[in-house]
């Protein structure tokens, strides 16, 4: 069989009152005639230094075991174990390997070797990890293992590799080629990397690899040096007022970035301080280990309205080393506000409320208090009010008032001192959210409003309003149109009106101050600018005789009916037409009227016989608005004046007579000369074209 080398480490721990691990890491003894069955062996001596809470052994071999005393028995009697024997312990704070070198000891025919820790092939050395406790001082580099090979060629050197040595972080682990022994060059923090996983190996002069590499892990032992921390704050809770003692508030939960499997991380919590401390210093209870906060006072005592403050501060201590005294604490304030429900309804602050309103005037007219000791910011305090009795006529609205809780009680139709000088109104109040079950709303949820109408003198009033009349246009000067009446609605007063007129855009009307006959003072206009739509629009004024008087305004809307007083007028007046054209046509006359139909058209175009003889000019119906003026033959270069008279259909009809002045004009080469100076030079084409466009457009 090929030599297998024997590699071990020895770990030591200087400058330390207690290092985790075992007191001794290499025993030698000689092979026995027989291993006895439950006869010790010898004895290991295992401290994780916090009390070997389930401290746990395992042995590379299954024929022998590490009793509680630490005595390594075998489990039957054996002969052959091998050349080795490894004994692993554990707890949850350290860990450690012990090698038991067997002197003299024959190999297990048939098998692998027993020797192999944990079943390893012994060509994959596997070594015991290295312990070191972070934050060692100086001085450094300080031995902290110790690699043996006891077979090494003469010559050959260990070689350490791995993060920690030559790769990021560099340099924080060395080994001496020539002893094996593994040094730290510097203070490790558990928190920055936990473990180091090394490799060694052996090599010859020339640097080739004789044996390995070997995985040595270094494990950093984990030292109590990171406080507690709270790190999700504020820290907010709710609990409503009155709830059964035992009810969960919130959790609080702190983080120890030290080792979570030690006690270094091991929280409990606890109430430092509460703040108010009334009316019980303890109103609340945290669980130590889960951090949840619980009401533990009675529900009676929970009670916002009785409360010196509903917000309650308490100072939260997380402490580590499960909260015994050597311990670091961290601190965090969590606060608690007791919620408010409707355990109180509201009460009017008096019986009956007085409020006195003038008659014709709408608004807020008193504003109705209410206490409710409920939370103001809640809608168990927001009062909503309803008037339930005195209203028929919907006059009254209340609302309420969003910063003071009132109730604004308002007139929004106008009341009438005449009809009824006083009312009273029913109101109660309620809550936005309902009351708790065992609480209800008594009788001073409920208040009586009186409410006083002041007389004022109010102005006379028309009736109907607006007044209409239908007249035609152009009836005689003096003409009485219509009389206006108007009441005073002051009818206990017995006062007197006069009448006057107060808008009559066209100066047509008269009114009489005393009965209010309105006539005419001019020829009424259809065609007026002051008339919209064949209706005028004029205004009038009631007066009383109080003190200070009172004026109503009425509104006169006569609808004047068309009759027959405007003539037709022709457009256009001017045209042109070239003494050689060959289409004679010369223009397109329109039509219009100021009248409404049927006193305007159809419109009847003739030229006036009596100025121009016939067989010059011509004028052709195109339709009842539009006709054709043309030439029977070309004329000279001259102006000439066409007498057209247009009719329309009014009975009796309108007819005027307009002057159509013609230009003949001479056009040669693209040019057109006028005889007349200053006169339009427009082509007979571009005035065909317009008033063709303007017959489109009727």
């Amino acid at each position: 069989a090929d030599h297998l080398s024997c590699v071990l480490l020895l770990t030591s721990a200087e400058d330390l009152d207690c290092t985790p691990g075992f007191q001794q890491k290499v025993f030698h003894i000689n092979q026995p005639a027989q291993f006895i069955e439950d006869q010790a062996i010898l004895n290991l001596t295992f401290s994780d230094c916090k009390g070997n809470n389930k401290l746990h052994y395992e042995v590379s071999s299954p024929y022998f075991k590490v009793n509680d005393d630490g005595s390594l028995v075998a489990l039957k009697n054996i002969t052959a174990v091998g050349k080795t024997l490894f004994v692993h312990a554990r707890t949850p704070h350290a860990e450690d390997m012990a090698e038991l070198v067997i002197v003299g000891g024959k190999d297990i025919q048939g098998s692998l070797q027993v020797t192999q820790p944990f079943g390893i092939n012994r060509r994959s050395i596997v070594v015991s990890p290295i312990l070191i406790p972070e934050n060692q001082r100086q001085p450094f580099p300080r031995d902290v293992g110790k690699v043996v090979d006891s077979d090494r060629p003469e010559g050959s050197k260990f070689r350490l590799t791995g993060k920690g040595v030559d790769q990021e972080p560099k340099g924080i682990f060395r080994i001496n080629e020539n002893t094996g022994s593994v040094s730290v060059t510097q203070t490790l923090d558990r928190e920055m990397i936990a473990t180091y996983q090394l490799f060694v190996e052996t090599t010859d002069v020339n640097g080739k690899t004789l044996e390995g590499p070997v995985p040595l892990e270094v494990i950093v032992i984990d030292q109590n040096d990171n406080r507690p921390i709270f790190r999700e704050g504020p820290y907010v809770g709710h609990v409503m007022e009155g709830s059964p003692t035992g009810t969960t508030v919130m959790r609080m939960t702190a983080f120890d970035a030290d080792d979570p499997a030690t006690d270094n991380a091991l929280l409990r919590y606890n109430i430092r301080q509460q703040t108010p401390d009334k009316p019980s210093p303890n109103m609340f209870y945290i669980d130590p280990e889960k951090g949840d906060i619980v009401t533990v006072v009675s529900p009676a005592l929970l009670d916002r309205e009785t409360l010196e403050n509903p917000k309650y501060e308490l100072i939260i201590e997380a402490q580590d080393m499960a909260g015994l005294d050597v311990g670091l604490t961290g601190t965090a304030t969590a606060t608690i506000m007791i919620d408010d429900k409707n355990d109180h309804s509201p009460k009017f602050t008096k019986k009956e409320f007085q409020a006195t309103v003038e008659e014709g005037a709408v608004g807020v007219i008193v504003n109705l208090t209410v206490e409710d000791k409920d939370d103001p910011a809640t809608g168990a305090w927001r009062a909503a009010y309803t008037i339930i009795n005195g209203n028929p006529g919907q006059s009254f609205e209340i609302h309420t008032n969003p910063q003071t809780n009132e109730g604004m009680l308002s007139v929004v139709k106008p009341l009438d001192y005449e009809i009824s000088a006083f009312h009273t109104l029913l109101i109660k109040v309620e809550n936005e959210d309902p009351l708790v079950p065992d609480v209800s709303y008594g009788p001073s949820s409920t208040a009586t409003v009186h409410i006083t109408v002041l007389d004022v003198n109010e102005g006379p009033v028309f009736y109907p309003d607006p007044m209409t009349v239908t007249r035609q246009e152009n009836i005689s000067v003096g003409s009485v149109l219509l009389t206006v009446n108007a009441t005073d609605p002051d009818s206990l007063q017995h006062q007197t009106i006069r009448y006057s007129v107060y808008k009559d855009p066209a100066g047509w009307l008269n009114i009489n101050p005393i009965n209010g006959t309105v006539d005419t003072m001019a020829v009424l206009d259809r065609e007026s600018p002051f008339v919209h739509n064949s209706v005028y629009t004029a205004l009038f004024l009631a007066i009383d005789s109080g003190n200070p008087p009172a004026t109503g305004t009425g509104t006169l809307l006569i609808t004047l009916e068309d009759v027959n007083d405007n003539a037709p007028f022709i457009y256009p007046t001017v045209a042109e037409v070239c003494d050689d054209a060959k289409n004679l046509s010369v223009v397109i006359l329109g039509a219009s009227d100021k009248d409404l139909h049927p006193n305007t058209d159809p419109f009847k175009f003739e030229i006036h016989k009596q100025a121009v003889p016939d067989k010059v000019w011509k004028v052709s119906k195109i339709n009842n608005t539009h006709a054709l003026v043309s030439l029977l033959q070309n004329l000279n270069k001259a102006n000439y004046h066409l007498p057209i008279m247009v009719t329309d259909s009014g009975k009796p009809p309108m007819t005027n007579i307009t002057d159509l002045r013609v230009q003949v004009c001479s056009c040669k080469n693209s040019k057109v000369d006028c005889n007349a100076a200053g006169a339009l030079h427009l082509s007979m084409t571009s005035l065909l074209l317009v008033s063709l466009f303007t017959l489109a457009c009727k």
